[in-house]
């Protein structure tokens, strides 16, 4: 099928439309898929599938929630060639990644078969929440709800994830790509970027929550892990471990806390 012109993370096709039997010519839009290699001084580190979008931010949160930097001092320099898919990362030290978590590279689950640098041994390292941030549940809900319905690209596609950066009454940042764990590195990159702390905000995203992706979420110290969809056994006991909040399901006005309920305020307390 031809493609048609292209608009911000989407591209118009032809197809051919089928209802009940009869058959006629229409155009749809799909998102935009494409890969972006990471090259960090001067190795290259992994070649991963994304929206073509907010690349930096996708770029300096993947490095940060998979450990290769620890802080922003850290970066000298980041290059990304959209054109080509490449983005280059300078560091002051300019020793690129560490032997060690190469060797734990393991391909994720879900959507995108992203590749993450952390094995199970990880939640055991003294990683702990300590934020006093709290949200009213009615509050929560009401951000689910906005969150939903905030992606011009998924009202156009129905083919993105989307995750949110909030305080305790409004949605502060919002990204979209087609793999759900892209979608909170490039959250993460952007706080990074503009010295946002995690520690008094919380974090919305659409997928489903399983252990890579709450260890990206802890990483970088959010208190309070959100989703309309469910997490995987794992992820529950790694969240109550490390004293974070995670809340799924969150559908109409019924949500689900599956750790640290005490920051979830109700009229009952």
């Amino acid at each position: 099928m031809d493609v048609l012109e292209t608009t911000k993370g989407a591209q118009k096709v032809r197809m051919v439309r089928i209802t009940e039997g009869v058959r006629s010519d229409a155009e749809d839009s799909v998102v935009e898929e494409a890969p972006l290699t990471i090259v960090l001084d001067n190795q290259e580190l992994v070649t991963m599938l994304c929206s073509p979008i907010d690349l930096k931010d996708l770029v300096v949160g993947y490095l940060f929630s998979e450990g290769f930097l620890k802080a922003r001092g850290e970066i000298r320099k980041v290059l990304v060639d959209d054109r080509r898919g490449i983005a280059w990362v300078e560091t002051r030290q300019g020793k690129g990644a560490d032997p060690g978590l190469l060797s734990k590279r393991l391909i994720t689950s879900g959507c995108g078969r992203g590749a993450s640098f952390y094995s199970l041994s990880d939640s055991q390292v003294d990683m702990k929440i300590d934020s006093q941030f709290k949200m009213l549940a009615s509050d929560l809900l009401a951000l689910v709800a906005e969150f939903q319905h905030a992606s011009e690209l998924h009202k156009v596609t129905h083919g993105v994830h989307s995750a949110a950066l909030c305080d305790a009454r409004q949605i502060l940042m919002f990204a979209d790509d087609v793999g759900r764990h892209n979608t909170i590195d490039k959250i993460i990159g952007r706080c990074i970027l503009t010295d946002v702390p995690a520690e008094e905000h919380g974090l919305i995203f659409s997928g489903r929550i399983s252990s890579e992706m709450l260890l990206k979420a802890a990483r970088r110290g959010f208190p309070v892990l959100i989703s309309v969809a469910s997490p995987t056994n794992v992820a529950v006991r790694m969240a109550n471990d490390i004293g974070m909040t995670m809340v799924g399901m969150v559908r109409g006005k019924r949500m689900n806390v599956y750790s640290g309920d005490w920051r979830i305020v109700t009229d009952e307390g």
